[in-house]
């Protein structure tokens, strides 16, 4: 039987189940996208840091309330166990990095409209464990003290 023109019938603006980019997934890489552009605008080092923090800030501030409080343990949290790490927007959350690579971010679940909030690292975090196996990412609902401890933990041996 000779082959179609025609691929698999897919329509134009298909949801990422059929293989593109969901309306979600779209909208946080055109908000990547604003934040590099942006990043490429701004002048001298400390005017970015400051910027930056302003950015990471603001976008707590628009959170959810229970998103919002938990965003704001985790900026201080980060900011002071690895004071280092410079906050910057990552796909329009909070991110941690250093050297324009960011090693740890906070994704509000009620903003994703995912059924909780992660905090999750990536490649650059030095978290390798000699079995070979360690999360990358956390589920945040409703943190305990240990919990929120056991974090700060981690990010201080991420940006070790």
């Amino acid at each position: 039987m000779a082959a179609t023109a025609s691929t698999s019938g897919k329509k134009k603006g298909s949801t990422a189940s059929e293989g593109g980019f969901s309306e979600q997934e779209r909208a946080a890489i055109k908000k990547r996208a604003a934040e590099l552009r942006t990043e490429a605008r701004r002048g001298s080092t400390a005017d970015k840091a400051a910027a930056d923090e302003a950015d990471v800030l603001a976008k707590i501030a628009e959170m959810p309330e229970s998103d919002r409080v938990m965003a704001e343990r985790v900026h201080a949290i980060v900011t002071t166990v690895a004071p280092d790490l410079d906050p910057k927007l990552y796909y329009g959350q909070p991110g941690y990095g250093r050297k324009g690579k960011v090693l740890c971010f906070f994704r509000s679940g009620q903003m994703d409209k995912e059924r909780y909030s992660t905090f999750g690292f990536s490649v650059q975090a030095n978290l390798d464990a000699a079995a070979g196996l360690w999360p990358t990412s956390y589920a945040l609902i409703a943190p305990t003290e240990r919990a929120w401890d056991e974090l700060g933990e981690l990010v201080k041996q991420a940006a070790s």
